[in-house]
């Protein structure tokens, strides 16, 4: 459905009806990780609603929105193999009436949470992201939301917003779902020609290795960070950032750091990419 007004009717008849709803927002182009969060979702609701909407929003000005790939009847056709009750895809009219110049903007604070890299590098990347998704959930009003967790900074942001916001949805983060090789799943991997996709495989081959550089008590964060670098620019990639952070708080490593997570972008031909890892540390105080 597109309409507001027919997705409000059929979540007001839920209500009646006292059936739940999960919710999984894409932009469509859909691969096997979106999948895996809509097979999940079953496990949450009686009905699941996937929306399909490119958001302009969270591009920026030299960023891919006019490339972004258009799948939508495939689209479809996956969400229907797994059972999803309603696809939601609204216009840019409808999520944005009187433009984006005057879209009142939700704006998550870094003072809690220093969203180190993406925010730094993707300047109002955030900003574009909590406001869709706040407006995506006030139309659907879901009862719990699944994302996956290869946006982790992202997945954090969404549930800092729902926490300050009151508002009454569970968020869940999904495993990243990967490839053979390592790769994560990803709508820019269609970018990748096969030998791409094999080079990519870099990405994670490196995320491990700092993993279990931590874990084995090193905590030279610096040269790990330059080594795991140095090792994707070695493969053919450019690095966008690579940083190590407290997987809870994203303030920098230090002896009382449980959890640690990696978080790493690389450009290879047109495709950006973006992964991470968490590793819990053993030797931490």
């Amino acid at each position: 459905m597109q309409s507001l007004t027919e997705l409000r009717s059929w979540r007001q008849q839920c209500h009646k009806d006292g059936k739940t709803v999960a919710f999984v927002p894409t932009m469509g182009n859909l691969h096997e990780g979106h999948i895996e969060l809509v097979t999940q979702a079953h496990q949450y609701a009686d009905y699941v609603i996937t929306s399909i909407f490119v958001n302009p929003m969270q591009f920026g000005k030299n960023e891919d929105l006019d490339a972004y790939p258009r799948t939508f009847e495939a689209d479809c056709d996956k969400l229907k193999a797994v059972n999803n009750h309603v696809v939601f895809y609204p216009s840019v009219e409808d999520m944005y009436p009187s433009g984006l110049s005057a879209q009142t903007v939700v704006s998550v604070p870094n003072n809690e949470f220093e969203f180190c890299a993406e925010a730094t590098q993707r300047p109002g990347h955030f900003d574009g992201v909590a406001t869709v998704v706040t407006k995506l959930f006030n139309m659907v009003q879901p009862d719990t939301a699944l994302f996956g967790q290869k946006d982790y900074q992202q997945v954090r942001l969404i549930q800092t917003m729902v926490k300050d916001l009151n508002l009454p949805i569970k968020i869940v983060p999904v495993p990243t779902v990967r490839e053979k090789s390592g790769l994560a799943k990803s709508s820019r991997n269609g970018y990748l020609n096969d030998d791409q996709k094999a080079t990519a495989a870099i990405i994670f081959q490196a995320l491990t290795a700092v993993g279990e550089t931590l874990q084995n008590g090193a905590r030279n964060i610096s040269e790990i960070q330059t080594f795991a670098i140095e090792m994707i620019e070695l493969a053919g990639l450019k690095p966008d950032y690579l940083e190590i952070r407290d997987a809870a708080s994203f303030a920098p490593v230090n002896d009382k750091t449980t959890e640690a997570v990696i978080l790493v972008a690389a450009f290879i031909g047109k495709a950006r990419l973006i992964d991470n890892l968490v590793v819990k540390l053993n030797n931490a105080k």
